[in-house]
């Protein structure tokens, strides 16, 4: 069972997601909060598997709150769950390490899932967020990857998850999916999978 943590400075919506995580037996909805500081505060007394996080809030906004959950090591999953998708928004959230990026209008069973996902540490990014994304760090597919980068696609060949490498750079998490995204871009693809592909058929990578 998951365990969540919904934030939202509207109590309809937090009425709705706690209600419709509820009725689901994969879920259990430990607490609410109406703002970042209320989140941080709960986040550290209920320890959470997953944050379910609004980002525009009065007082503690949530990539603060985001930011301050990291540095209190608060190990729960931050899923950014908001109405809104512009390039303030989007790149900040990620950077501060949320693990997903969600908007409101998600389907019902796209939510339960992206929450699954954000809960074995995948990243989840809406369609909408990850074109977004994608355009503003394309660059020229000539580009050669940095050297941050080829280690990055080195140990994500090896096998090793976004934790992982992030502890075998001195890295954030956070700045490993930067890296991440740039490499994405830089190679044309879409995942780690492809990327590695990729890495390989362009020289960077070795049998």
């Amino acid at each position: 069972m998951i365990k969540l943590l919904i934030v939202d400075d509207h109590p309809v919506v937090r009425d709705g997601l706690r209600g419709m995580f509820s009725a689901d037996p994969r879920f259990e909805v430990l607490g609410e909060a109406g703002d970042g500081a209320e989140a941080v505060a709960a986040g550290e007394r209920l320890r959470p598997d997953v944050i379910l996080m609004d980002l525009r809030m009065p007082a503690t906004d949530g990539v603060t709150a985001i930011k301050e959950l990291t540095k209190r090591g608060v190990v729960a999953r931050v899923l950014v769950l908001t109405t809104y998708d512009t390039d303030s928004d989007v790149l900040p959230a990620i950077e501060a390490g949320a693990t997903g990026y969600l908007l409101k209008d998600a389907p019902r069973e796209e939510l339960f899932r992206a929450v699954e996902a954000a809960a074995r540490g995948q990243a989840v990014l809406s369609p909408a967020v990850a074109t977004r994304l994608m355009g503003q760090i394309r660059q020229p597919a000539s580009e050669p990857l940095s050297q941050r980068e080829l280690e990055v696609l080195q140990l994500i060949a090896q096998g090793s998850t976004n934790r992982e490498t992030a502890r075998r750079l001195f890295i954030s998490e956070a700045t490993v999916k930067t890296h991440l995204l740039h490499v994405y871009a830089k190679l044309g693809v879409n995942d780690r999978a492809a990327a590695v592909a990729a890495g390989f058929s362009r020289g960077y990578l070795t049998p």
